[in-house]
């Protein structure tokens, strides 16, 4: 993944709801972009992802586990 990329990523984070974040967190397939190590989105994710308050009791019944 390049620098163009990562940016473009980091750009749809920035653009994601609580409760979007959410969701991908709880449901992205294995190797998705955003939670692999070898990039840095994971810290930009979970950066924006507290600051906007995280998974809360409600976020997580309402996205659910299907």
């Amino acid at each position: 993944m390049k620098g163009k990329e990562i940016q473009e990523w980091r750009d749809k984070i920035d653009q994601m709801s609580q409760r979007d974040m959410a969701h991908l967190l709880r449901f992205a397939p294995a190797g998705h972009p955003v939670f692999r190590s070898d990039l840095p989105l994971y810290d930009y994710f979970q950066g924006r992802f507290n600051a906007l308050g995280g998974m809360t009791p409600q976020i997580s019944k309402d996205i659910g586990w299907d």
